[in-house]
């Protein structure tokens, strides 16, 4: 199983997604994650725009979903933007 941590941006399919789930976690061969993406329509705290390298990104909080481990290439981390993703996940599942 690839080794992938909370916050690290990892390449499915051609696009970015950034993993989500706890490091507390026993492995497991899926891993849960939200895509990040150019054009996707940013509501405030919902979709927080994302500094990955040099491109900004939406993620796409609606479209959380679980992919294999084995599908997923690590390209970045965006653990110093973790509160404003936490934060998209809480106001998708609470409202707030």
């Amino acid at each position: 199983m690839a080794r992938l941590t909370r916050f690290d941006v990892a390449e499915y399919r051609g696009v970015a997604m950034v993993v989500i789930e706890s490091n507390l976690l026993p492995p497991d061969p899926a891993v849960v994650v939200i895509p990040l993406l150019s054009d996707y329509p940013a509501v405030k705290h919902l979709n927080p725009v994302i500094a990955v390298e040099d491109k900004r990104l939406v993620l796409a909080t609606r479209l959380i979903a679980a992919v294999h481990r084995s599908s997923l290439r690590r390209t970045a981390n965006v653990a110093d933007q973790g509160d404003c993703i936490i934060r998209a996940v809480d106001v998708l599942m609470a409202g707030v």
